[in-house]
C-alpha cells in the first residue's frame, strides 16, 4: 500500500516543484523517487496485507507486478530527460501525468475489489487520453487522443454495466465473494451474471487490444509522441494483462467454461489480425502497434490457461516484451527526430552510419520475434506448452504460424539498416538513451539463458 500511496505523493511533488521554478530537478527527483519506490515495493514480499476493508491486496502477484511496472517507468522516465528537452516548459506537466499512469497501473495489479480495478483503469486511462493528444499543434495527436478517448469512454461504460449487473447477481463487489457466489450457485448462477460477466470481459479486451476491440491501436500509436507510444506498448499493455489475469484466475475462476470458447476464438483472431496486418505497414509505430496487437494474442494464451495458475509464464513474457520493446524505442526515437520521419525508410542505412546502434535495434527485432537467446524466445516457448497441455492444441498452432509470420515484418527494419543506401539524416548520441538500449538488451539476455529466477518467482 506505501508503494501506492509514495507514487502518487510522487505525482505531486512534480508539481510542486514546478511551482518553485526547479524543472531541472524534476527528472532526477522522479527517477531517485522512483528507485526507492522500488526498493520499498519489494519489503511488502510475502505480506499478504489488506487494505480499505479488502479493497486493496498486496500479494506477491502485485508486489512482482509493481516492481517491473516501476522500473518500466523509471527507464522511461530516463529517455523522457532527452525526450522533453526542447520543451522544459511543460516538463511538470508531463512527468505527473507519467506518473499518475503508474498510480493507475498500480491499483489495476493491488485490486481486490471490482470498485477499485474502475478505479485504476480510469486513473490510468484518463491521464494516457492526455499523454496521447499532449502534442498539441499535431493533428495526429489531436486525433489519437480524441479517438482514444471516445473509444475508452465505451469501453468504460461496458466495464462499469458488468460491474453493476455482477454486483446486482452476487451482491458484491467483493473478487472473493463473488467467486464464493458461483461456487455456492453452480448450477443455479443468475443470468445477470453472466451477462456482466461478458461485459467486463469485452471491456478488458479493449484494454489490451485484442481483436475485435483493436481498432483505436494503430492510431492511437501512430499520432501519440513516440515516448507515450512507448509506454502504452509497455506499462499500459501489462497492467491490463495482469488486471485481466487476476479477474480471470480468481472471481471467474468457476465460472470459466461458460467464457473459454469466446476468449479461444478472440485468441485466434487477434493472432491473425495482428500479423497479417503488421507485414503492409510502412510506419515504424504501426507497425509495433500490430506487433503489440500479436503480442497481445500470445498472452491471451495465458489468459485461456488461468485456471492453471500461469502467474509466472505471464509475468516472463511480460518482463522480456518490456525489455525488448523498450530497447527498440531507445533507438527509434532518436532516428525519428534526426530524419524527421517515424516511417520504416528514416532507418535507411542506419547501418553505414551507426553500426553499433543498427545492431542493437536488429538486436531488439529479433528478440521482438522471439529467436534466442533472448527472453522472448522461452517466453513463447512456455505460453505455448501451458497452452498444449490445457489442451487448445490448434489455437497453439496458430500462435506458432503467426510467430513466423512475425519474423518478416521485424526483419523489414532490420534490411531497411543494412541493405538501403543511407539517407542524409545524422542521429545524435545520447547517454540516456544508449543507457536504456544496453541495460534493456543486456537484461534479455540474462533473463533469456537464466529463466528460473524469474518463472518460479510465484
Amino acid at each position: 500500500m506505501n508503494t501506492l500511496i509514495y507514487t502518487a505523493i510522487l505525482g505531486f511533488l512534480c508539481m510542486v516543484l514546478e511551482i518553485f521554478n526547479v524543472r531541472k530537478l524534476i527528472v532526477p527527483a522522479l527517477v531517485l523517487g522512483l528507485a526507492l519506490i522500488f526498493g520499498l515495493n519489494l519489503n511488502d514480499w510475502n505480506s499478504n496485507q489488506s487494505f480499505f476493508n479488502n479493497m486493496v491486496r498486496i500479494d506477491n502477484f502485485s508486489v512482482a507486478f509493481s516492481g517491473l511496472a516501476i522500473f518500466v517507468t523509471l527507464l522511461i522516465f530516463i529517455m523522457a530527460t532527452d525526450f522533453y528537452a526542447e520543451d522544459q516548459n511543460h516538463i511538470s506537466d508531463y512527468m505527473s501525468i507519467l506518473t499518475f499512469i503508474l498510480v493507475g497501473a498500480l491499483m489495476m495489479f493491488n485490486y481486490a475489489n471490482l470498485t477499485m480495478l474502475f478505479l485504476g483503469i480510469e486513473t490510468l486511462s484518463i491521464a494516457l487520453y492526455v499523454m496521447a493528444g499532449s502534442k498539441r499543434f499535431d493533428i495526429r495527436s489531436n486525433e489519437a487522443g480524441f479517438k482514444y478517448f471516445l473509444m475508452g469512454s465505451f469501453a468504460s461504460g461496458f466495464l462499469l454495466f458488468g460491474i453493476a449487473l455482477i454486483f446486482g447477481a452476487s451482491g458484491s463487489f467483493d473478487l472473493a465473494k463473488i467467486a464464493d457466489y458461483t461456487i455456492q450457485n453452480q448450477q443455479n448462477i443468475s443470468p445477470l451474471f453472466y451477462t456482466g460477466m461478458f461485459l467486463v470481459v469485452f471491456a478488458m479486451l479493449f484494454k489490451v487490444s485484442a481483436a475485435p476491440f483493436h481498432f483505436w491501436a494503430p492510431d492511437v500509436y501512430h499520432g501519440s509522441p513516440a515516448l507515450v507510444t512507448a509506454y502504452m506498448s509497455t506499462l499500459v499493455k501489462i497492467a491490463a494483462f495482469a488486471a485481466f489475469y487476476k479477474l480471470m484466475s480468481t472471481t471467474f475462476f468457476y465460472s470459466f467454461e461458460k467464457i473459454a470458447p469466446v476468449l479461444n476464438v478472440v485468441a485466434i483472431i487477434t493472432l491473425a489480425v495482428g500479423n497479417l496486418m503488421a507485414l503492409s505497414q510502412t510506419n515504424f509505430k504501426r507497425l509495433l502497434a500490430y506487433s503489440g496487437i500479436s503480442h497481445a494474442g500470445y498472452l491471451m494464451l495465458v489468459i485461456l490457461t488461468a485456471k492453471n495458475q500461469t502467474a509466472g509464464a505471464l509475468f516472463y513474457y511480460s518482463l522480456a516484451y518490456a525489455l525488448i520493446t523498450l530497447a527498440a524505442f531507445a533507438v527509434a526515437i532518436p532516428v525519428f527526430k534526426a530524419a524527421n520521419s517515424e516511417d520504416i525508410d528514416a532507418f535507411n542505412g542506419l547501418a553505414k552510419k551507426n553500426p553499433m546502434h543498427a545492431a542493437a535495434l536488429s538486436m531488439a527485432m529479433i528478440g521482438l520475434a522471439g529467436i534466442p537467446p533472448f527472453a522472448g524466445f522461452l517466453g513463447k516457448y512456455y505460453i505455448f506448452t501451458e497452452a498444449l497441455q490445457s489442451g487448445y492444441f490448434y489455437t497453439t498452432l496458430v500462435a506458432i504460424f503467426a510467430s513466423m509470420i512475425g519474423v518478416y515484418y521485424y526483419f523489414k527494419v532490420i534490411l531497411a539498416m543494412y541493405g538501403q543506401p543511407a539517407n542524409e539524416s545524422k542521429m545524435e548520441q545520447s547517454f540516456n538513451y544508449n543507457l536504456v538500449l544496453w541495460v534493456c538488451l543486456a537484461l534479455s539476455v540474462v533473463f533469456g539463458i537464466f529463466p528460473g529466477p524469474i518463472l518460479n518467482i510465484f
